[in-house]
């Protein structure tokens, strides 16, 4: 429909897309105390993909109308909309057109999203005795999916936690001793169990887990049977750090975040409307600082590498990497609504791109692996 469309439709559409893809970030306001935020929220994040929509196809129009090329402007639309998944508003990469294919036989990589896009146009430019010519691009565009998601790891050795901790509660002071227990349990509850390593969700513990010399201790002692994998903050001279933390026979890793959340963790905007939004949401709190490269570490002798719930849905974090990815996540930022449904359909989306096994704990929402099919590993 859009590659046959006049600007003004896609203008709608990228509005309407706008909302529907993303009105969970206005939920996030909630928390910090500013619903009145979340309609302007929804609203500015409306007009950024209506604006970009029709910017698009508005210059392909002016084109056509120059060039006056016959199908021209079906084939320029066609390649915006694959451009599309390159251009990421304030950082923010969550949207991928071709993230509505991830549950079809057609494969989801740019190559295959290419080859789709392709035997479309020449579906729709071609006279009726020549459309066959697209059946063949149609034909080498499908890859089917690969994986399955499971609850748990399918050989019982690593265990994912998942936690329900509202976000309200979570940062209060008289609350935290009950989280240290409840994480304490579930360690001990999976040392019972026999299990090789636990996986605990982001920021699981609400404080610098370095600098609380008692945690560290209780933490220590327990990797002696079991490895530790959990979230917690982590402070580094000035710099405060959003971390996973790995603890391994009484010694411990750090493993930072390399991708950062635009305005959650680092403002995109320049420097002058950015120290304003960080005083008037983030108390004044500055960004967090990121790692310059991804931690790997082993467990049970197979590498991992550590991510911290945005980083999942980034291309970085998957650069060289190890089949094996182990994410944390706080969800409740966004309860209720459909974020944890699109963060797994992007985590999908990047198991069927870079055939890794995904280990995915989470706050707020329920955890899961995701393992390509022919996994051996």
């Amino acid at each position: 429909m859009l590659i046959t469309s006049e600007s003004r439709l896609w203008w709608w559409s990228g509005f309407f897309i706008g909302i529907l893809w993303f009105w969970w970030i206005g939920v996030s306001f909630y928390y910090y105390g500013a619903i009145w935020i979340m309609p302007l929220a929804w609203l500015g994040v409306a007009f950024s993909f209506g604006g970009l929509f029709w910017f698009g196809a508005r210059v392909s129009e002016i084109i056509n109308k120059i060039l006056k090329i016959e199908n021209l402007d079906t084939i320029f639309k066609a390649v915006y909309l694959f451009v599309l998944s390159y251009i990421h508003p304030l950082g923010f990469n969550w949207f991928k057109p071709e993230l509505i294919l991830v549950h079809s036989p057609f494969g989801i990589d740019k190559p295959h999203f290419a080859l789709f896009l392709a035997g479309m146009v020449l579906f729709l430019i071609l006279k009726s005795k020549q459309k066959m010519v697209s059946l063949i691009f149609f034909i080498f565009s499908i890859s089917p999916s690969n994986y399955q998601i499971l609850p748990q790891e399918p050989e019982g050795k690593i265990y994912l936690e998942t936690t329900w901790i509202d976000v309200r509660d979570k940062w209060k002071v008289d609350k935290i001793p009950f989280q240290i227990r409840d994480v304490l349990v579930a360690i001990d509850r999976a040392i019972a169990n026999k299990k090789e390593a636990i996986i605990l969700p982001e920021s699981i513990l609400p404080f610098f887990i370095n600098e609380s010399k008692i945690m560290l201790k209780e933490l220590r002692y327990r990797s002696k049977d079991i490895d530790i994998i959990l979230g917690g903050l982590y402070k580094n001279a000035n710099e405060n750090r959003n971390s996973l933390y790995f603890f391994h026979k009484g010694n411990f890793l750090v493993s930072d975040k390399v991708v950062l959340v635009p305005f959650g963790e680092s403002n995109p905007l320049p420097d002058w409307a950015s120290g304003w939004v960080n005083r008037l949401f983030f108390d004044g709190a500055p960004d967090y600082t990121p790692a310059k490269k991804p931690t790997d570490f082993r467990i049970a002798g197979k590498v991992y590498r550590g991510a911290i719930c945005y980083e999942g849905t980034s291309d970085e974090i998957y650069q060289n990497i190890p089949k094996r990815l182990i994410l944390i996540s706080n969800n409740g930022w966004f309860y209720p609504s459909i974020e944890p449904t699109l963060q797994r359909l992007l985590l999908e989306y990047y198991v069927r791109t870079y055939h890794v096994r995904v280990y995915h704990s989470i706050n707020y929402s329920k955890s899961y692996v995701i393992i390509p099919k022919d996994d051996k590993r």
